[in-house]
């Protein structure tokens, strides 16, 4: 880890997280940072930003596994579409996921056994071995809601991709603001 490094920020983003099913809107989000310093101020530049809604039907394209809506699925869909973006598209260097849950980022790696959620599981835990046999992958844990500027934008994509609305700008995006 170092100078070196990219950074990429994920979360996920659930309305309700009590008696959720297939249908309770959940989203992801998650953005690219190189030259980032990790204090939180907001060092270096964004490359990439991507967010959606968690896909909980089987015959639809971009299904992962989730089969409800919730936080949970939502931050493994995060994790899942950070890994997929560093398999497509990075060039170079390790990378640091740096996510607010540390049950996907656990469960994700490998390092709890997942409870449930486990095809989802399944899926982040494939894409994860797949990445981590090629570049040196570490993960942190970032305290969520906490004015961490790229953690805020994650958590910012996500909230909005389950409310179904476009994320602001970034030079229009303030801080905590969702």
């Amino acid at each position: 880890m170092g100078k070196g490094s990219t950074y990429i920020y994920f979360d996920g983003s659930c309305g309700g997280n009590r008696n959720v099913d297939p249908d309770t809107p959940a989203g992801w989000g998650f953005c690219v940072i190189a030259g980032d310093n990790g204090i939180g101020k907001g060092h270096g530049d964004l490359i990439k930003e991507k967010s959606g809604r968690v896909v909980t039907e089987v015959t639809d394209d971009g299904y992962l596994g989730a089969n409800i809506g919730s936080n949970n699925t939502a931050e493994l869909s995060a994790l899942a579409h950070a890994l997929r973006w560093i398999l497509i598209s990075h060039e170079s260097g390790s990378v640091v996921l740096r996510g607010d849950s540390e049950y996907a980022m656990n469960v994700g790696s490998g390092k709890w056994k997942a409870k449930a959620n486990k095809e989802l599981v399944r899926t982040v835990r494939n894409l994860w071995d797949e990445v981590s046999s090629a570049i040196e992958v570490y993960t942190e844990h970032v305290r969520a809601h906490e004015g961490h500027r790229w953690n805020e934008r994650a958590d910012h994509l996500a909230f909005r991709a389950m409310k179904g609305e476009s994320p602001l700008p970034l030079q229009f995006w303030k801080p905590g603001r969702r």
